[in-house]
């Protein structure tokens, strides 16, 4: 680079600095969507577990990206369950193409809108037992970018000193080998609560979700959390995650009945959910007719319970959480509730319903359910 082009850089980094001194944390966001209008499309994406190649193949199996990864949605709304995080080494790739496409849509006049799961948790609260080796190098390879461009932004005059990410961040991990020090180190600091990529991308999440008449969440929601208030819930964890309330998520986002945990309507064995308790909640939820959650592994597919008021839509697309096939819900004005499928099984079965004809292919009663753990 020629010494005009560098000194241009540099005026450049040093203008955008000046103007928004820390970007994720003095720009002003929007209040966070709770509550939505039924849209003539609404696509429904299940967990991603840090997968791009599936994450891309799910999108356009929706019509959402072209072939050039492009946005063409128009003007559906989209809503990915969460769970982007862990399990695969692709987690930072699949944030900036998310923040991508949110732009291209807004253009469209579409919406696309991100999730908290329990991954996105465990990561902001220092749990790194999902991770993966390639993504301890993604992080680490981004923690040297992010380095350099904090040394350029030190050499504007007039601006503050960058806060340095890794203030309080060890130097070592208990347990961990020394070669994945660097990658642990960088993952710590940029995801813990305030860090540079849990409040430019994280806190943009929601929580909970209410969309026409379907609610959305990543486990389940029970009484007590509609008592709580889905805004309030969606509010606090932003708040958090922005570094407002200390290391550890509110407790309605730990523990087996949190909102990002719960399996209670979930099970893949239709007849042990929890149908009374999912009856009563959408009661308290005006409009409702259905929830709509992830977290869980549908070995068989997307699938409906409980007279599919409870639909399940993570369907272990992921490599790492065995590399089922990409399906996505859609739910339009004309036609209803419509899976999506890359199975061939079931691609030219049309509207057949929610089940496309997976009744018989429900988990028997004795089939377990287990997470799918990844080592570093």
């Amino acid at each position: 680079m020629g010494g005009e082009e560098e000194a241009e850089t540099q005026t450049s980094i040093c203008k955008d600095a000046l103007q928004n001194p820390n970007p994720s944390i003095s720009r002003s966001l929007p209040p966070l969507p709770t509550r939505l209008p039924s849209p003539s499309r609404l696509i429904a994406v299940g967990d991603l577990h840090g997968d791009l190649d599936k994450t891309k193949q799910a999108l356009r199996l929706a019509g959402l990206i072209d072939a050039s990864d492009r946005y063409v949605g128009g003007s559906a709304t989209v809503v990915q369950v969460g769970d982007v995080l862990d399990r695969g080494g692709d987690e930072l790739k699949i944030l900036y193409f998310l923040e991508k496409l949110k732009r291209e849509a807004a253009r469209s006049g579409g919406k696309i809108i991100t999730m908290n799961g329990n991954h996105e948790i465990m990561n902001v609260e220092g749990d790194f037992r999902f991770v993966t080796k390639t993504a301890l190098d993604e992080f680490r390879v981004w923690e040297q970018w992010f380095s350099v461009g904090n040394k350029m932004k030190g050499l504007c005059q007039g601006l503050e000193t960058p806060t340095d990410p890794f203030k309080g961040v060890p130097m070592s991990f208990h347990g961990v080998r020394r070669e994945f020090f660097d990658g642990f180190r960088a993952r710590a600091a940029a995801l813990r609560p305030n860090g540079p990529i849990s409040s430019r991308f994280l806190s943009q999440n929601v929580t909970v979700l209410v969309v026409g008449d379907s609610v959305f969440v990543h486990g389940g929601l029970l009484p007590q959390h509609v008592d709580y208030g889905l805004e309030r819930i969606n509010e606090e964890v932003r708040d958090w995650i922005n570094g407002s309330s200390g290391k550890f998520s509110p407790q309605y986002c730990r523990g087996r009945n949190a909102v990002v945990w719960l399996r209670k309507f979930s099970n893949e064995v239709a007849q042990n959910c929890d149908c009374a308790t999912l009856e009563h909640v959408l009661k308290t939820v005006p409009g409702a007719k259905r929830m709509i959650m992830g977290h869980t592994i549908q070995t068989a597919g997307i699938n409906g319970a409980c007279e599919n008021r409870a639909i399940r839509i993570d369907v272990g697309m992921s490599r790492g959480c065995g590399g089922g096939l990409p399906e996505v819900l859609e739910i339009s004005k004309n036609s209803g509730l419509r899976i999506l499928t890359s199975n061939p099984l079931y691609q030219n079965m049309g509207n057949a319903g929610l089940n496309v004809g997976k009744e018989e292919l429900l988990i028997p009663a004795h089939g377990g359910l287990r997470e799918v753990e990844v080592k570093a």
